[in-house]
C-alpha cells in the first residue's frame, strides 16, 4: 500500500483505511499503540496538534512506515502549502 498524504486529515483518512483493511477498531489500534481510542479518533479525524511520536507509535502497530521524499515535478502549489499550515 502506497498512499500519500499532504495534510493531516489526509493522514487520518490513509491511516483509518489501513486499519479498517486489517479489521481493527478503534480500541484494538489503541490497545496495540498504547494509546486511547479517542485519540486514535482525534488522528483519523485529522487533528494537526498530533505528536509525532504518537503518530509513529500509530504506524508501527499498523505495520507502516514514515517515508519523506521529494515532491512531484510540479513543486508545492498555494494551496498545497495552505493545507500544510492549517
Amino acid at each position: 500500500m502506497t498512499d500519500l498524504a499532504r495534510s493531516p486529515k489526509q493522514i487520518g483518512s490513509v491511516l483509518r483505511r489501513a486499519r479498517k483493511k486489517r479489521g481493527m477498531s478503534q480500541a484494538d489500534l489503541g490497545s496495540r499503540a498504547g494509546l486511547r481510542q479517542g485519540t486514535v479518533s482525534l488522528i483519523e479525524n485529522g487533528n494537526p496538534g498530533v505528536r509525532i511520536e504518537t503518530l509513529l507509535a500509530v504506524l508501527a502497530a499498523l505495520d507502516l512506515e514514515f517515508r519523506i521524499e521529494p515532491r512531484g515535478a510540479g513543486g508545492a502549489s498555494d494551496a498545497d502549502l495552505e493545507d500544510l499550515l492549517g
